[in-house]
């Protein structure tokens, strides 16, 4: 079923910078993909949970969901038309009756270290204060160095910046996508190579989510898709599926795309960095769900499922 011209296109985004930068680039894709002058494409703030959680860690209130489920709500009840999300940010099993229809091409996936105090995390003072609210970065951080005190750092992008700043943290980790896309690279101190320092899943990736039953908006999306992030973001998904992944388990994961090829790497961690798994392999880019999926499955045979449970 064709749009009609008349008809606005409203996205629904959070209203952080960084969301709204997304959002935007969104929208003009959108536009000059599919034909669409800007002022019939509407971008809609929404205030989520996470949004207004700011004095605890997330992990703590249940973890992924709390940046969608509002705006899942809204795409629900036709209040939006699509969502526009922060891939990392979504859950693995979605609301009935919406899908992540497409995805624009990934920007870098690494973590950024920042620090006033340090060139590289490895050069930190012992005992230093590492600020994150990522559990994922905490353990990866903690593996590399024990001794490290790890506290919790919220805020948009620009606000754990400040507080870095102000000595909340000497060092904190943030990602590549989100600084480059702000205009702030400049405010990294080093790049973490993603053998290193194994990305979240879907880390770098803006989702865009629709009611699976809108065909007129659906291939709208379409007409901006990447096929290779697509791919890589099903690996990753079907991956943490598996391991029913959230904000509470610290788990990597990073898929790459080449000529049909998939080539993924995955990661579980203990919170305190003591023990950790890996995996990796490689298959045809038509088997993508499957292999991520069989990734999770191996680890979750060897870490065991009192993995995360264990003292």
């Amino acid at each position: 079923m064709a749009r009609s011209p008349s008809t606005t296109l409203r996205i629904g985004s959070r209203g952080s910078p960084l969301a709204l930068v997304q959002a935007r680039e969104v929208l003009r894709r959108l536009a000059a993909a599919c034909g669409l002058a800007t002022d019939r494409i509407e971008i809609k703030t929404i205030r989520t949970t996470g949004d207004a959680i700011q004095d605890r860690p997330l992990a703590e209130s249940g973890g992924k969901g709390l940046f969608t489920k509002e705006i899942e709500d809204a795409l629900i009840s036709g209040a939006i038309d699509l969502a526009v999300h922060s891939s990392k940010d979504m859950p693995t099993v979605l609301p009935p009756g919406l899908a992540l229809s497409a995805f624009l091409p990934r920007e870098d996936a690494r973590d950024a270290f920042i620090s006033r105090k340090a060139e590289k995390l490895h050069d930190l003072p012992r005992g230093a204060i590492l600020g994150t609210a990522s559990l994922r970065r905490q353990a990866l951080a903690k593996r590399l160095r024990p001794d490290l005190n790890v506290v919790p750092l919220r805020g948009n992008v620009e606000t754990r910046l400040r507080k870095l700043k102000s000595g909340e943290a000497d060092a904190t980790l943030l990602a590549v996508a989100g600084l480059k896309r702000l205009g702030l690279l400049s405010a990294a101190t080093t790049v973490l190579e993603i053998d290193e320092f194994l990305p979240a899943v879907g880390q770098g990736a803006i989702g865009i989510e629709t009611r699976a039953d809108d065909d007129a908006t659906r291939a709208l999306v379409d007409k901006i898709n990447d096929p290779d992030t697509a791919i890589a973001l099903a690996t990753e998904r079907a991956f943490l599926a598996v391991l029913d992944g959230s904000c509470r388990t610290p788990i990597g994961g990073h898929a790459r795309v080449n000529n049909g090829v998939v080539r993924f790497r995955g990661i579980v961690v203990k919170p305190d960095g003591s023990e950790a798994f890996d995996v990796s392999c490689e298959g045809s880019a038509q088997d993508a769900a499957a292999l991520g999926a069989d990734a999770g499955r191996e680890l979750k045979s060897r870490a065991g499922s009192d993995f995360f449970t264990r003292a």
